[in-house]
Parts: C-alpha cells; structure tokens; sequence
C-alpha cells in the first residue's frame, strides 16, 4: 500500500496476529500517535479468498510449520472449522447449550444483513433454516459458519487537533486490549476465548462495564465463537452464552444487545479470514449515526469491537477496542 501510493511513511506497523490484527492495530496506531511517532496513520487490508476458490471448512490447515508442535498436528490435517465443531462440542456438554441457541446468531445476523445491499446472504433465515443445512463439522452446519467473500477495509487514526477540524463526527477510542492466548501446553479450556484477557483490559481503560456498551461488534467466523467471547467479555455469565443469545437478543430494536449491524462475517462479508477490520468500521458507522435507518441504534454512544486472530488449539490471539462518541 505504501509503495502503490507512494507514501512516505514515518512509523509501519506490520504485525500480524490473524483475524484480530486489525483490531490490535487500532490500539498500535493511538499508542504511536500519543507518542508523537506519526499524526495520521492508516489501517488497511483487502483480499480475494471467495475469488480464488476458498470454501468452506475444506482447507487443511498447512500454515505456521515452524512451530515446535507442527510435526504433531500437522499430520491430522486439522481445519478452523474442526477445532470450532470440537468448541461447540464441549460447550453444549458443558453447559447445555443447544442447536437452536446457536443458530439464534446466525438468524440475527441475517435480520440485519437483509438491510445492506453490500451483504453476500441478505436472506431473511429461520431456526429451520439453520439448523437443516448440511453438517460442516458436528455439531455445526453451513449456515453456522460465516460466508467467504472478497472484500477489504481501511481506518484511519489521527490526533484529536486534527479530527476535530473535520467534518465528520469525532469517534475517540478509549479503551484497548490484546493478548495471545496460550495452549496452556495442552491442557487449553475450548469454551473460553481471549476476550476474557483483551476484554477485561479494555473495560479497564476504558473505566466502563459491559452493561455500559450500546452496540457491539463482535467477531462471527462461526456462531458459537459469538457465545464463547460474549461469555468472556462479560456480557453474561460463563455458560449462559446460549439463553443471552436466543429469541432476538442481539436483533437492534428489538434485543437487549445489538450487534453486528451490517450483517458481520456470518452473512455480509468475512474478507481473507480478516474480519476485525469491518467490526471497527461497523463500530463507528453506529456512533456517528450512519448505520442503516432500520438497524441504527438510539442514542449510540459506547460501542465495543473485539474478536480473535487465529485459532484456539492453534494459537489464538485477541484483541478488544471501546470507541465513545464525543
């Protein structure tokens, strides 16, 4: 990007921690900015995997063979989609989470993508629906799973002088956190995320609670990653992931939490398996008042972005951004 723009940079910030990358890179950029590293600095990405022929829960995971445990587990030919069927195993045995709950996520998200005209799935879905597509991974069905689109985002972050000289709303980030979340040598949780890590360090920033937040953008690649990082980010009890979600709760307007207004990853887009950076984007259309008319949330104020980067089992990361509306 630097070079096709033939931009002469100041400060680069290359790092990568899969899906959540972007959202770290939120808190990199105010943290260089605050440090008079740059004054303007842009997050950007863009990918073509639906292009290319990417489908899903078919592609073996080959990548990261320098980790010490690839020769292992490389050999099990393991896909995102497996390790996800395993978490949604263990978190309906756990705690009794049900089918029906989990296609609740995907349902919502489609209330919301019938509005975009952007979406890839603009279907209005049922719990049928769901529930009778094909077998992905058991417990999880095609429709669980986000839809592979080509796509792309940018953010820009600059000092408080210079955004209060433009014309659009002035939307701060107040809070940040990011962490890797461990394989605890084997002996990892599958129902826990690192929300609970990147979550709670953002609240305390922030200095805000979870009942706090207006509108969420949380990270969709499947539906039951939504309940586990909802649980780890405090918006319910740990095991109650299933009943927060179920009969409308994350629909805007009609729930207790909206979330992913645009549709998120499960029905409008989930751009080279990047979808952090359109849940910053949504994040803010929300506190400028520039969502859609019939998914735009009152009086928006607080909103959260967060979301993981690779993969629990296989090295996880997350990150967790609060953005305030001034």
């Amino acid at each position: 990007m630097a070079d096709y723009l033939n931009l002469k940079v100041r400060w680069l910030d290359g790092t990568e921690a899969g899906g959540c990358s972007y959202l770290a890179h939120i808190q990199h950029a105010a943290v260089a900015i605050a440090a008079g590293r740059c004054s303007i600095a842009l997050i950007t990405l863009a990918g073509k995997p639906r292009s290319s022929g990417m489908a899903t829960g078919t592609m073996p995971q080959t990548a990261g063979s320098d980790r010490p445990e690839a020769p292992w587990t490389s050999t099990y030919r393991w896909s995102i989609a497996g390790i996800y069927g395993m978490c949604a195993q263990r978190h309906m045995h756990q705690y009794g989470t049900t089918l029906e709950q989990m296609a609740w996520v995907k349902v919502s998200a489609s209330h919301h993508a019938q509005y975009n005209t952007h979406a890839l799935l603009r279907k209005l879905l049922t719990i049928d629906d769901v529930m009778d597509s094909p077998v992905i991974s058991d417990p999880i069905r095609r429709l669980d799973c986000c839809v592979i689109t080509d796509g792309g985002g940018a953010l820009v972050l600059t000092t408080p002088e210079i955004a209060r000289s433009l014309s659009r709303p002035f939307v701060r980030v107040i809070g940040a956190g990011q962490t890797i979340y461990t394989n605890d040598g084997g002996y990892c949780d599958l129902t826990r995320t690192g929300a609970e890590r990147s979550g709670a360090a953002a609240f305390r920033e922030a200095g805000i609670m979870p009942s706090d937040i207006d509108y969420a953008s949380i990270y969709d690649n499947f539906t039951i990653a939504v309940i586990m990082q909802l649980e780890d980010l405090g918006f319910c009890e740990k095991g109650r992931g299933g009943a927060f979600v179920a009969d409308g709760n994350l629909i805007s307007g009609v729930g207790k939490l909206p979330w992913n207004t645009d549709g998120g990853g499960l029905c409008n887009n989930h751009p080279m398996n990047r979808g952090g950076i359109t849940k910053a984007i949504e994040a803010v259309r929300q506190l400028r008042g520039e969502a859609h008319p019939a998914v735009q949330v009152k009086n928006c104020r607080l909103a959260l972005a967060s979301g993981p980067g690779l993969v629990t089992g296989g090295g996880h990361a997350h990150a967790s951004v609060i953005f305030e509306r001034n």
